[in-house]
């Protein structure tokens, strides 16, 4: 199974205090399969905890999951940047920002059906979100 990881899972993946911690983290345990995220996701992962102390351990987790054969991290580039802005533009009656809009190009370029997430803006553009309530 092929899923996409938002910055959702990252963290409360990486934050013991998260509400969705415990839940990630079963949901991991049982994990066999390929995570597809993007280098914007890890920048919004790496804003989310810019002044506490997983700051510091962030490289070395970037970079194992750059080594695992289970993740495979999208690189950023101008032609996702432009579509999801094309996607950002052309749905002003959404309030997807747009980090989630090249989430969605990428999701749908890659065939993936199931997002790592609780965000119900993934839902809205007929994806399954994995946590959601």
């Amino acid at each position: 199974m092929r899923y996409f990881a938002d910055a959702f899972f990252y963290v409360a993946l990486f934050n013991r205090h998260d509400e969705y911690h415990p839940r990630v983290v079963e949901w991991v345990e049982g994990f066999v399969g390929e995570i597809v995220t993007t280098q914007w996701i890890l920048t919004e992962v790496a804003d989310a905890f810019s002044s506490s102390q997983v700051r510091r351990s962030l490289p070395g987790i970037f970079s194992k999951l750059k080594q695992s054969p289970n993740t495979r991290i999208v690189a950023a580039s101008p032609e996702y940047f432009a579509r999801g802005m094309k996607l950002y533009d052309e749905r002003p009656d959404k309030e997807w920002s747009l980090t989630d809009c090249i989430s969605l190009v990428v999701m749908a370029d890659e065939g993936l059906t199931e997002a790592l997430t609780h965000d119900h803006h993934f839902e809205q553009a007929g994806f399954t979100a994995v946590f959601a309530d």
